[in-house]
């Protein structure tokens, strides 16, 4: 099934979604908000399905979908923790840098915890106090799990998968070099999250969710031109598994708790750098990877980070080209106090 919450108070309105994306019924006289459903899913969970095959079917009252009236699936979340499951992505930057990139990269995830107690939603534009930050995108995967216990095993991580959608982890790359260089992590460098409209249970993907990975392309377009489109089944290191226990490894994991794959990342087909999508490559799931390609061909990076007024969108499509998630798309606007 596939649900969102629509902007409604600080934690939204629970809705189920048409398959297709153009119709919705209020779940509200199951459960009242996707924080709620999840708390309690072993409970809630059947329910919201039988709503689903209701709309399906037009059995229930139901009404016209629309995107922009989404707040993010979780408007604020217990827990957002955003791994690099892509780790050709994470070679690039340090190749570009001149830095040797530790074997245990390939071995042991790397994670940080972003800010979850006010995210975005699909249509809210990005805003930054200055272009000089280096306002760059994210575009990845996500999923949202139930209560995971301390120590989970990476298979046994997959059944406490709840939901899958996508991501905007915006990133202001002119003031990580500063906040690495201290030694204690992202902050400042780390503004708002923002998610698709719906987040789908893993069932309702089909064949194209395999191992933890979702293997689609993910859809990348700057001003309307296409960006990236790489495969975020291909060259992920770490499945959702994997990041799951490194996540539970010490702690438990409460339900709602957020993890990302990190910005996806593809080689080309001879193991190199990615080619942008005009060289009839797949291209990027961010302006930094692209920017380090260009380093190290040609020694300067050439394509520049967001502006203010750029429009960001990212999507991705089944097999028949519909919209799985719906779309981010966000302006990117100044900061006004």
């Amino acid at each position: 099934m596939k649900l969102a919450s629509l902007m409604h108070g600080r934690d939204g309105r629970l809705v189920v979604v048409s398959k297709d994306l153009t119709r919705a019924t209020d779940a509200f006289p199951v459960v009242a908000t996707m924080q709620a459903a999840l708390d309690e899913w072993g409970r809630h969970a059947p329910r919201l399905a039988d709503l689903a095959e209701g709309l399906e079917h037009g059995s229930v009252p139901s009404f016209r979908f629309h995107e922009h009236d989404c707040a993010a699936p979780l408007p604020r979340a217990y827990q957002w923790l955003d791994g690099s499951a892509y780790v050709n992505h994470v070679a690039l930057v340090r190749k570009a840098r001149g830095a040797e990139m530790p074997e245990s990269f390939w071995s042991d995830p790397l994670m940080y915890q972003g800010g979850s107690d006010a995210v975005l939603g699909p249509r809210q534009p990005i805003r930054t106090r200055s272009e000089e930050d280096g306002i760059d995108f994210e575009a990845e995967i996500a999923v949202v799990t139930g209560d995971v216990p301390m120590g989970v095993s990476a298979e046994a991580a997959h059944g406490h998968v709840r939901l899958v959608m996508l991501v905007n982890d915006v990133s202001l790359r002119n003031l990580i070099p500063s906040e690495l260089a201290k030694g204690f992590g992202f902050l400042q460098s780390k503004p708002p999250t923002a998610f698709s409209p719906v987040a789908a249970t893993p069932d309702e993907l089909g064949e194209a969710w395999q191992g933890g990975k979702l293997h689609l392309p993910l859809l990348s377009l700057l001003n309307g031109q296409p960006f990236g489109q790489p495969n975020a089944g291909v060259d992920m290191t770490f499945d959702f598994g994997t990041l799951i226990a490194h996540a539970a490894r010490t702690r438990p994991l409460s339900a709602g708790t957020i993890i990302g794959s990190g910005t996806v990342s593809n080689r080309d087909d001879e193991g190199g750098p990615g080619r942008p999508v005009a060289q009839g490559g797949v291209g990027y799931a961010c302006i930094a990877e692209q920017r380090m390609v260009e380093i190290i061909k040609s020694g300067t990076a050439a394509t520049p980070f967001l502006r203010f007024g750029d429009t960001v969108r990212i999507e991705m499509k089944d097999g028949d080209g519909y919209s799985v998630f719906g779309a981010i798309e966000q302006d990117v606007l100044p900061h006004v106090d």
